[in-house]
């Protein structure tokens, strides 16, 4: 029976697709880890105190790189190209969304609408992370190999998606909820059209790697083209709403270490 659980595993069973899955995990938290820092260096003046929050946010991506990175050593092997077409984070940028890279790499302070850009960009990936790694927490979080670092990176996730709602709605309240919305709507349109297109070229990679017959590539394809369907249809509305967040000031400490034997 093909399931989520069951697909996974696969994945991680075989040397080939677990170095290009973890490969490409490190490669977007690395890039989320750099655009971060850059954000926290330009903050404008008027919301410095928002800059140790982003900071944290970087610091938690870069540690999640590590960990990925960890997990590969620890199986004896090495990281491996990450293919273009499925490179998520680069090619959200090349797409307009968030900040782009020519900008973050000036040293010119931000403007509040940056900022405001900024954290709705995160609110919807954040929210696509969190689903992610609470789907791999459902299945290994007792795996003795992954186990500590899949809990680990899916409570870092869900602090993210709590600290850019609360953020977003001090803005929202301040009186950039219109700027808020329209931003939200275009991030999120955009987001799962390439998220469909990188899990689609994700899962040709891996069917390649596992010899997937034909119906089985043919299968995930129409279910990734089925979730793509119900979100552009209303599902991506959970990725646009902003709520209070039962955890509040989540990024207001330092970063959890990453495990040491990850």
């Amino acid at each position: 029976m093909l399931s989520a659980k069951s697909l996974f595993q696969e994945i991680l069973d075989h040397d080939e697709s677990f170095a290009l899955f973890c490969s490409i995990a490190a490669s977007g938290e690395s890039q989320g880890g750099w655009e971060n820092a850059r954000i926290a260096a330009l903050v404008p003046e008027s919301q410095r105190d928002l800059a140790p929050k982003i900071t944290r946010h970087g610091a938690d991506e870069d540690k999640h790189g590590r960990i990925f990175n960890a997990l590969l050593k620890k199986r004896g092997l090495e990281p491996v190209p990450v293919p273009p077409e499925t490179d998520y984070t680069m090619l959200l940028e090349r797409n307009g969304i968030g900040l782009a890279h020519d900008k973050l790499e000036r040293d010119e302070p931000l403007t509040v609408q940056d900022i405001v850009t900024y954290l709705a960009h995160s609110r919807v990936t954040e929210q696509r992370a969190s689903e992610q790694m609470e789907l791999l927490r459902k299945h290994f979080a007792d795996h003795p190999d992954l186990g500590r670092a899949v809990r680990m990176i899916s409570n870092d996730e869900d602090n993210h998606l709590a600290y850019c709602h609360e953020e977003l709605l001090r803005f929202a309240y301040a009186g950039h909820g219109r700027a808020i919305r329209r931003t939200l709507r275009e991030c999120a349109l955009a987001e799962i059209r390439i998220y469909r297109d990188v899990s689609l070229a994700v899962m040709a990679h891996m069917g390649r790697i596992l010899g997937w017959p034909k119906p089985k590539a043919a299968l995930l394809a129409a279910g990734i083209h089925a979730v793509y369907l119900y979100e552009r249809l209303g599902g991506r509305r959970r990725m646009v709403s902003l709520r209070m967040p039962e955890r509040r000031n989540a990024l207001g400490g330092p970063a959890t270490p990453e495990p040491e034997a990850a």
